[in-house]
């Protein structure tokens, strides 16, 4: 494109010598108007890296400034422009920029006035991931709440990288170091390139399908177009559906895949990754020893309290005089003896004087009763005298119907004192001892004449005298045997 001066723009001919003068002065506002004449006119397409960013609030545009090793450019986009490009600029991003330049007169300023902007390279890559990353965000897959904690002890841990890279000698080396009595299971899948997202899946579901209890997603370092297969929509949704804890370990510092989001714990190298999921064998033997140490104490003390605790109770005066807990008992054992053995002389005596005395009352009696009977005797026997020396008034015949009566009339008289004779005869009879004794029991006293009425009053050696019916038994106690006496129930 070529530039043409106008004579008016203060360039002038004169047509007589055949000379060109000298050009005509121009203001300074004229100047700039014939720069940012001919500079809106060139539209061009340009790449560069975001240097700085403006972007305040109630400004009509957003400015900011490209640039390249060696030169840098200040471009103005309107808002409304910027809003509908969908780009958001950052400090560091490559775009591509379509647009014109611009002379702002006032401040004699050039500008890049700015139609249309959009990623370019690594950038535009940038804007898919982080679009990606807000959907999937926003379907839950980033929640906290989703995330699954780790086992404390994994006996078996998968693992899924490159079987060529440098970082399953990292997370190897530092698993046999800190865990080595874990079982390691290896999924060896390409990392990078188009075909490592798929591999990492398959990889993923057969280590899921194994005995694993957490899974490693690792990977070293690289940029972010090699770590693209992490970013991988698929992918991100096999971690996030998997039945067993993910953990990845993408050494790659300043950025965070869409991977490390989803999983449940994201490590930021591969080391760490086999730290986060391996305890320490050095802090597990150190925390088993305190605890065992703990555990020690605590026994030492739970004996020591309760040793002393047996020694209270040792001390107490029921276990040093095991007698006093049957004292009460035992003396009013003792008491109830005494008391029986006090009391059953007195009664055998208060019953033999009652014997006693109707014994005298029954010899009175009959003595009563036969003289009452002797004088009737007496009379009639005079009676039958005078009759006798009557006989010629009395037939043999009267005396032998007055013997009848006499001899019937006379067992009759005597009856009722024969009966009263019977009775306290019988009585006297129940109340004696010797009664009893002559039923089959027998009766044992000391040699003072106590009676013995219970196994404690006498021990083995001593001597005893046992009264049966017809005579006294002299025995000597060889041993002695407790009966137990059950009470016998009496019911109609």
């Amino acid at each position: 494109m070529a530039l043409g001066f106008e004579p008016s723009d203060g360039y002038q001919d004169n047509p007589q010598d055949g000379a060109v003068d000298e050009p005509q002065a121009l203001s300074v506002s004229g100047a700039m108007a014939l720069a940012k004449g001919a500079l809106e006119s060139v539209v061009v397409r340009l790449i560069g890296e975001v240097s700085e960013f403006s972007n305040k609030p109630g400004y009509k545009a957003v400015y900011f400034t490209v640039k390249d090793t060696k030169a840098s450019l200040p471009c103005m986009m309107w808002n409304n422009r910027y809003a509908a490009s969908g780009v958001e600029l950052s400090v560091g991003a490559l775009v591509e920029l379509t647009g014109r330049f611009s002379l702002y007169a006032a401040k004699g300023r050039m500008n890049f006035d700015v139609f249309s902007i959009a990623l370019a390279g690594e950038g535009k890559l940038r804007m898919e991931v982080a679009q990606r990353a807000r959907r999937l965000e926003a379907e839950g897959l980033m929640n906290p709440e989703r995330k699954r904690p780790l086992p404390l002890y994994p006996q078996t841990i998968g693992l899924v990288t490159s079987p060529r890279g440098a970082a399953i000698h990292d997370v190897l080396r530092t698993l046999r170091r800190r865990y080595p009595m874990a079982k390691i299971l290896i999924a060896g899948v390409p990392v990078e390139g188009p075909t490592a997202a798929a591999g990492m899946i398959e990889a993923l579901h057969r280590i899921e399908a194994s005995e694993a209890e957490v899974l490693l997603l690792v990977r070293g370092g690289g940029s972010f177009e090699d770590l693209m297969p992490f970013n991988d929509e698929a992918l991100a949704r096999a971690i996030a559906s998997s039945s067993i804890p993910v953990v990845t370990g993408i050494g790659h510092e300043p950025d965070t895949s869409i991977a490390d989001m989803v999983a449940d714990v994201r490590a930021s190298t591969p080391t760490a990754a086999a730290e986060t999921v391996a305890p320490d064998q050095i802090a597990i033997a150190a925390m088993v020893a305190g605890e065992g140490e703990a555990l020690q104490r605590a026994l030492q003390r739970r004996l020591e309290r309760t040793r002393v605790y047996l020694e209270r109770i040792a001390h107490r005066p029921l276990f040093q005089e095991p007698q006093r807990l049957f004292a009460t008992d035992a003396q009013a054992i003792d008491d109830l003896r005494s008391r029986l053995n006090e009391a059953l002389p007195h009664r055998l005596e208060a019953h033999r004087q009652q014997l006693n005395l109707c014994a005298m009352k029954l010899h009175h009696g009959l003595q009563g009763a036969t003289q009452l009977y002797h004088r009737e005797v007496k009379y009639l026997s005079q009676q039958f005298k005078r009759l006798l020396e009557q006989g010629a008034i009395v037939s043999r015949e009267q005396v032998t119907q007055v013997g009848n009566r006499l001899q019937a009339q006379g067992p009759q008289l005597l009856t009722p004192y024969k009966t009263a004779a019977a009775l306290r005869a019988a009585r006297l009879q129940d109340l004696s001892p010797l009664g009893v004794i002559a039923r089959g029991y027998a009766m044992a006293t000391t040699n003072d004449g106590a009676i013995v009425s219970s196994i404690e009053q006498a021990e083995p050696g001593e001597d005893l005298r046992v009264q049966v019916k017809d005579g006294v038994f002299v025995c000597t106690i060889d041993q002695k045997e407790k009966m137990t006496v059950a009470a016998v129930e009496w019911k109609e």
